[in-house]
């Protein structure tokens, strides 16, 4: 059972190295990157290139591990009890199950992604150590614990927001996805768009990567963005010489895909003012 990329998603050596380690040793694998670098994709590619089920647990600021095992509703509980539901009786009915539980009992090994864990508090991670480490916990309404029949890939994404704690990283297998150098991309652009013109893609990738280059630009663009750039400009059928960036035009056509907040836009309207004045 090796990872290997799909036809859909290219992953570097190193990546599927990562992967199939992080199987081997039968630890969770912690992905960072910049935002667009396919980490949350990571996992449903690998879920589907090994013909495993998947469980997602997106993480927001205010989840909490609890989540992930279950939560019990005793509100509901005490509301149908007044009201005389035979329900009541079963504290099962009132039990949530959470994205850890369904991975631990489904009937096959499946994939478990956490993505973004950064997202939460600081105590986030460490209140899934147990969890994690011995792939079992304990439901306190019901007496039972739950273990996992078939310890699941567990896939973990974080985008560097916050520190994880030293005792969370130690049980992890680490990978960081470097942004993909121009013969990658080539690569992940022709899985995307298999007809592109070569002219096409060499001007699109040369104006993209200088974008990326630019100093002061406060968010680089990522390869999701570059991927919706390049639909509009076959959408749009521009020509390949005129997306080119030279001293008339030092602001990318359709900027809009690949700059995403005012101060970047500013930067480059004023080196094109430079530009034209030189």
């Amino acid at each position: 059972m090796k990872f290997s990329g799909t036809e859909s998603y290219v992953a570097t050596d190193d990546l599927n190295m990562a992967v199939n380690a992080a199987i081997a040793l039968s630890r969770p694998l912690l992905v960072k990157g910049e935002p667009g670098t396919g980490k949350t994709l990571l996992a449903l590619e690998v879920a589907r290139a090994l013909g495993k089920p998947i469980f997602e647990w997106h993480i927001k600021s205010t989840t909490k591990a609890q989540q992930g095992l279950y939560e019990y509703d005793a509100v509901s509980r005490l509301r149908d009890s007044q009201l005389g539901d035979p329900r009541v009786g079963e504290v099962r009915n009132y039990i949530k199950r959470g994205m850890l539980w369904e991975a631990f009992t489904a009937g096959e090994q499946s994939v478990l992604l956490i993505d973004e864990i950064d997202k939460a508090d600081i105590e986030f991670p460490n209140d899934l150590l147990r969890e994690l480490d011995r792939m079992e916990f304990y439901v306190y309404e019901t007496k039972e614990t739950i273990q996992a029949t078939n310890r699941p890939i567990v896939i973990i994404t974080s985008n560097n927001e916050k520190e994880l704690p030293d005792a969370f990283l130690r049980r992890c297998f680490f990978h960081y996805i470097r942004f993909p150098e121009k013969e990658t991309m080539e690569r992940i652009v022709h899985v995307h768009f298999p007809d592109i013109k070569p002219r096409l893609l060499k001007e699109a990738l040369e104006v993209f990567f200088t974008v990326r280059e630019v100093n002061g630009l406060k968010k680089k663009p990522s390869t999701s963005e570059l991927l919706d750039w390049i639909k509009l400009l076959l959408v749009e059928d521009i020509p390949p010489e005129s997306i080119r960036l030279d001293a008339t035009r030092a602001i990318p056509q359709l900027y809009g895909a690949l700059l995403k907040n005012e101060q970047d836009v500013h930067l480059f309207e004023r080196l094109a003012f430079l530009s034209r004045r030189q």
